[in-house]
């Protein structure tokens, strides 16, 4: 009995060793280290732009990889992330990579409570201190509204729809009061629900190709706009 109870403490106290390990790189800045020490300096005529966000951002990279190459786009999405999170890689995969562009595509995994619960404000809180960590190194902004959704399949019980017009509202207005870009993804892709309709994401939230070939010309745009200031 003494012999089964040591081996389920020790079973108990690896799990919560292996728990806290994980936890150590709660931002996942293991993500794009060893990635991000390939970069040099950009030259004085390289628009570097960098997209920053979740797994509709890295899903972009990965479905429609055409659009990123030959381009000084590096895309620096990870699947599930919140605001927290990405601020905290901010500096490592963003500003340490000296571009002249950063688009910031963000929130809907803090609404669905992907970290535990969220308010509008606090999301808006982390969105702002991205920009302007950007702004005072030299690095244009472009905020890009939420994606519409009208369910999450792994968070049924969240209601997300409204929630995402409020924080598009918030985004566009400091966008407007800072000078930054805004791009309105959402009035491009939303259906009469304010939900992101199957012709551009089988499930809802991730953009299929044709979501993404909707995204494309109007970042594009916004880059130009960013560029231009």
């Amino acid at each position: 009995m003494k012999k089964l109870i040591g081996t389920l403490t020790l079973a108990f106290l690896l799990s919560g060793f292996t728990t806290t390990m994980l936890a150590q790189d709660w931002p996942n800045l293991k993500q794009f280290q060893k990635d991000n020490d390939t970069y040099s300096a950009p030259s004085i005529d390289e628009n570097r732009v960098v997209f920053m966000g979740n797994s509709i951002t890295i899903g972009w990279l990965n479905n429609r990889p055409e659009f990123f190459e030959g381009k000084p786009y590096i895309n620096r999405g990870i699947s599930g992330q919140t605001t927290p999170q990405m601020l905290i890689r901010f500096r490592q995969d963003v500003i340490d990579l000296q571009p002249k562009v950063v688009v910031i595509l963000a929130g809907t995994n803090d609404i669905a409570g992907n970290t535990g619960p969220s308010t509008l404000e606090m999301i808006m809180d982390n969105i702002k201190s991205m920009a302007e960590i950007a702004h005072a190194n030299s690095i244009k902004v472009v905020l890009a509204s939420t994606l519409p959704a009208y369910k999450y399949p792994w968070k049924p019980e969240v209601e997300p729809a409204e929630k995402i017009v409020e924080l598009n509202k918030m985004i566009k207005s400091y966008a407007d009061d800072k000078g930054h870009v805004y791009l309105d993804y959402f009035s491009a892709m939303a259906d009469e629900r304010n939900g992101l309709p199957k012709k551009y994401a089988n499930d809802e939230v991730h953009p299929t190709v044709e979501g993404y070939k909707v995204m494309e010309p109007l970042v594009e745009k916004a880059i130009e706009k960013a560029l231009a200031k």
